[in-house]
C-alpha cells in the first residue's frame, strides 16, 4: 500500500523539535502571594502569542499568499501527472496522497505553527481514519498524516473550491450529494464496495460539517454505516489547536500551537448495525476525553448523541 521514496518520506518525517509559544504572566507586585501561587499551578493550555497588530497581520498575509502560491504550483504539476493516468483510477488515488503528503507538509511549514504528533505508530494502519474538524488546517494535516492509499469522502460541492476541489475529482476521490438522503446512502455503499476492492483506506470527518468554535459537533451515522460495510478498523485523529490557528473566515494566521494525536484502532469486525448508537456514543465521548476543555462538546451537544 505505502508508495516509497518521497512520499514516506514526506508523511512520516517527525518534527525533531517543536516550536514553544511564548506566552508569560505577568503579576503586579501588589497582588498577594496566594493568588500568585494560584496562578503559577493554573494549567496553562491553549495559550499563545495572540497579536492583531499591523505587523502581525501583514506576516501572516504574506505567509497566507507564499501558502497559495506553492499550492497553485503543487497543484499544477500533480494535475499533470493525473492527467496522464486518466485510465488508471486507483494510480490517481495515490498521486492524490502523494501530492497531500507533500503539500500538507510544505503548507504546516510555511505557516510556522509549531505541532506536535502522537500516536504516529498508528497513521499507518488500512483503517477509516476520522477526524474532528473545526479549521481549513485539518485538511491539510490529514493529507499530510494519512497513509498512500487513502481516499476521502466529500460533498459534490467540493468540485468547486479553487485549485483543491478540482484535483480533488482528478484523484479519483469520492463525492455524495448531502441534499438527496437516497442518493448519499447509495454513495456511501459504492465507496465501501470500492474500499474494499482496491484495499485502500478512508478518510472522512464524522461530523459532517466544520465546528464554528472549535467544540466537537454531534457525529453523523455514515462513517459506522462504512466500517459496518468494509470492516475496517477506526483510526481517531484528535487535533487540537487548529480552530485558533485559523479561524473561521479569517485570513489571519495565529502562532497557535497545532497537536494531532492518533488513537489506537477500533475494532469493528463485531459490529451489528442494531447498536449503531452505542457505538457512535463510545467514539464521540472517547473525543471529549481527549479534547482540551475548550473543545469538548456542551452539554446540549453531547445529549444529542446520547
Amino acid at each position: 500500500m505505502e508508495n516509497g521514496g518521497t512520499s514516506s518520506f514526506m508523511r512520516t518525517r517527525r518534527l525533531e523539535s517543536y516550536f514553544n509559544a511564548s506566552t508569560g504572566l505577568s503579576v503586579k507586585e501588589t497582588v498577594k502571594s496566594s493568588v500568585k501561587e494560584e496562578l503559577e499551578l493554573k494549567p496553562r493550555t491553549d495559550l499563545y502569542a495572540d497579536s492583531d497588530g499591523w505587523a502581525s497581520v501583514l506576516i501572516s498575509w504574506i505567509k497566507i499568499f507564499i501558502f497559495f502560491v506553492t499550492m497553485m504550483f503543487t497543484t499544477f504539476v500533480w494535475a499533470l501527472i493525473m492527467l496522464m493516468l486518466l485510465p488508471w483510477p486507483f494510480e490517481r488515488i495515490r498521486q492524490g496522497n502523494i501530492w497531500g503528503h507533500v503539500t500538507g507538509r510544505l503548507m504546516i511549514w510555511i505557516l510556522g505553527n509549531p505541532i506536535k504528533i502522537e500516536g504516529a505508530e498508528f497513521s499507518n494502519k488500512r483503517a477509516i481514519y476520522i477526524s474532528n474538524h473545526a479549521s481549513p488546517l485539518d485538511v491539510f494535516l490529514i493529507m499530510w498524516l494519512t497513509p498512500t492509499g487513502t481516499v476521502g469522502i466529500a460533498k459534490k460541492e467540493i468540485i468547486w473550491y479553487p485549485l483543491f476541489g478540482q484535483l480533488y475529482v482528478l484523484a479519483n476521490h469520492l463525492r455524495i450529494d448531502r441534499s438527496n438522503p437516497t442518493a448519499a446512502i447509495e454513495s456511501m455503499k459504492e465507496a465501501a464496495r470500492a474500499v474494499v476492492k482496491n484495499n485502500l483506506s478512508l478518510i472522512i470527518f464524522p461530523e459532517g460539517t466544520r465546528s464554528k468554535n472549535g467544540r466537537l459537533l454531534p457525529f453523523k451515522k455514515g462513517f459506522f454505516h462504512l466500517a459496518l460495510q468494509t470492516g475496517l478498523p477506526i483510526v481517531p485523529m484528535v487535533l487540537t489547536g487548529t480552530h485558533l490557528a485559523w479561524r473561521k473566515g479569517s485570513l489571519h494566521i495565529r502562532p497557535a500551537p497545532l497537536n494531532v494525536k492518533f488513537l489506537p484502532p477500533i475494532s469493528t469486525k463485531d459490529w451489528t448495525a442494531d447498536k449503531i448508537d452505542d457505538y457512535i456514543r463510545m467514539v464521540h465521548d472517547l473525543y471529549a476525553k481527549h479534547l482540551p476543555e475548550s473543545q469538548r462538546p456542551l452539554p446540549l451537544e453531547s445529549s444529542r448523541n446520547s
